[in-house]
């Protein structure tokens, strides 16, 4: 292999311009090993050249550069903006990847006359008011169903909203006040709407002072049953303080602490916004050990805040070198003022140390999990003879029900855990219905020519969900391929279909045999084959759904596409049809009363 030290490095920096910019360390064949940015790309690169001073990690990274690529920008900040898309599309293998950059969810309010308040993922709107981010969508589901208990705003979708002729189930067990059929006037209803949006603005402490005075006055006037809904509404407040900690100086904000070591760094974001904390959030980096936990906090930021809103301050436990930069850079995009900050003292001092000793546990757990999976994985090599530790383990599983809708899924573990984004699902097609062998041939097939062309990484070893009989087609379908080198178990069920009494097959034996039930190795094939399981359900559900809804609308006469678009629109989705009756169908434009008739007869007829 060619090493940096058969590089002409001294040319190869001289050519380099003095301009910002970004780099790319290349590989001998062509992949990407890392990209950086640079206020002097000359300057910047030369430093990867110098005798003595460079990192274990960089070490061993130069010596497989063989060539290096730049990009002038015209400013630092474009590098940096470059350099963070760079690696978010090539995920070079030197570089600190953030794995989980998705956007998160908020909740939203709309500006009917009866107003919705609902889960929303996404780029923001007009006509909508938003409140958050939070940091999971379970987060945002309890507040919604928190402000569903305590205030009675309806949250369903305005096609179900619009059609209604009689109350929900909502509005039975006390969570919506019924709008849709008009049990609560629009005056009314927006003081409950301003109520809400107190709350989620965080000024809990001003709606209860102002629910105290409007439940004094109801007693005064003697309207005794709307001081009693008052005093219910004041004491869920009071419930709901008490188990949030609320600083109403913090303003909005994001609280971040870093914790590293032994190859694994932990990074937990608190969501602070109008002194309430929304929730946290983890995020684990794989880092070389000798990585400075600054540098991984810098390069965490802007992989983790541009092309996201972001609130106007963010307290870090350690300073970063390019806390400058990154201000300039997030408060161009965010066209506000952004703040980088350490935090010494005051009510945000609270939330760090939190921060701090949530993102310490969360590693301290990762890594027992991780030397957890590695002692599986070396218990594994012992119990089978296997030449090394497997690198990579692929297992297949397939699922229907009773031959509609066959699906393969083929889920991949490495040392780390499971690798979600080499996850496959396959459907089926051609085979006869219940042919479990022919679907595992057939997928397998398909799987390993793709990989075989070059797609991907081949498996160290291949688990196969079944007996002998998928076992040997796993076989056959990888010798028609000629692919060497995997080896394969089958995991059966018992006949009382147990955990722990599962039967084993391998190549070359005719007798199953079972590992101990409290064995690692045995552990690790019930985690694969668990998760290939789970998945393989998952793919084959929406499948069947989506056949099944789709071919029941098609299926009814009279309901051509334009009429089937125009039914999905109107009550909200096919679930809404199939729940919809005879009156609610009829108000649909284009339907008349025989033909809701008859789709009500197909979603409601008696299946075998």
């Amino acid at each position: 292999m060619t090493s940096v030290s058969q590089l002409d490095h001294k040319a190869l920096v001289k050519d380099l311009p003095t301009a910002s910019g970004v780099y790319r360390m290349l590989s001998k064949d062509g992949s990407v090993l890392y990209v950086g940015k640079a206020q002097d790309l000359r300057k910047r690169v030369s430093s990867y050249f110098r005798k003595r001073g460079l990192s274990a990690r960089l070490t061993s990274m130069m010596r497989l550069v063989t060539d290096i690529d730049v990009t002038v920008t015209h400013t630092e900040g474009e590098a940096l903006l470059l350099e963070n898309n760079l690696i978010k599309s090539l995920r070079p293998r030197y570089n600190v990847l953030l794995r989980d950059d998705k956007s998160y969810p908020y909740i939203s309010l709309s500006t009917h006359d009866y107003p919705r308040l609902g889960f929303y993922r996404g780029s923001k709107q007009k006509g909508f008011r938003y409140f958050g981010p939070y940091p999971s969508a379970s987060a945002v589901r309890e507040t919604l169903s928190m402000l569903q208990t305590v205030f009675q705003i309806r949250q369903c979708e305005d096609s179900f909203f619009r059609y209604r002729s009689r109350p929900c189930l909502q509005y039975q067990i006390k969570r919506c006040s019924a709008p849709c059929v008009g049990l609560i006037d629009q005056k009314t209803y927006g003081e409950d709407i301003r109520h809400a949006a107190m709350f989620l603005e965080g000024r809990s402490l001003a709606l209860v002072d102002e629910m105290v005075k409007r439940m004094d006055d109801a007693s005064e006037q003697m309207d005794y049953e709307m001081a009693a809904l008052y005093r219910d509404r004041i004491r869920s407040l009071r419930r709901i303080q008490e188990q949030q900690y609320v600083a109403q100086d913090a303003g909005d904000a994001d609280v971040i602490a870093i914790a590293a070591g032994q190859d694994a760094a932990c990074i937990q974001v608190n969501f602070i916004r109008d002194g309430h904390n929304l929730g946290d959030k983890a995020f684990y980096l794989k880092v070389a050990t000798t990585t400075n936990p600054n540098e991984i906090l810098a390069a965490f930021l802007p992989q983790y805040y541009l092309g996201k809103s972001m609130p106007p301050a963010v307290y870090l436990n350690r300073s970063i070198p390019s806390k400058v930069l990154l201000e300039e850079v997030f408060s161009k995009q965010a066209e506000k003022q952004i703040s980088i900050a350490t935090v010494t003292r005051g009510v945000v001092k609270g939330w760090m140390k939190m921060a701090e000793t949530n993102a310490h546990e969360g590693l301290r757990r990762h890594l027992a999990s991780q030397a957890n999976l590695k002692q599986r994985f070396d218990a594994l090599q012992e119990a089978f003879s296997l030449d090394a530790v497997p690198e990579r383990i692929e297992c297949f599983d397939v699922s229907h029900t009773f031959g509609e809708s066959t699906v393969a899924a083929c889920v991949v573990f490495d040392i780390n855990g499971p690798v979600k984004s080499d996850y496959r699902r396959l459907n089926i097609d051609g085979v006869k219905a219940g042919d479990d062998y022919a679907a595992m041939e057939q997928a397998l097939t398909r799987r390993y020519r793709r990989l075989k062309e070059g797609e991907g990484k081949l498996p160290d070893l291949l688990l196969i969900d079944g007996g002998k009989g998928q076992l040997a087609k796993a076989e056959s379908a990888i010798e028609e391929l000629q692919i060497e080198g995997i080896r394969f178990i089958a995991i059966a069920k018992g006949k009382e279909r147990r955990p722990g009494k599962e039967k084993l097959f391998l190549t070359g034996s005719r007798d199953p045999f079972m590992l101990d039930p409290n064995s690692p190795a045995f552990h690790l094939i019930q985690q694969v084959r668990d998760e290939a399981h789970r998945f393989a359900i998952t793919a084959h559900r929406l499948q069947r759904g989506k056949k099944r809804t789709t071919s029941r609308l098609e299926e009814i006469p009279g309901i051509g596409n334009k009429r089937r678009q125009t039914l999905l629109k109107k009550l909200g989705g096919i679930r809404e049809v199939a729940r919809a009756g005879v009156e609610d169908l009829s108000r649909v434009p284009g339907i008349s009363l025989g033909l809701a008739q008859r789709i009500y007869d197909t979603f409601h007829q008696q299946e075998p």
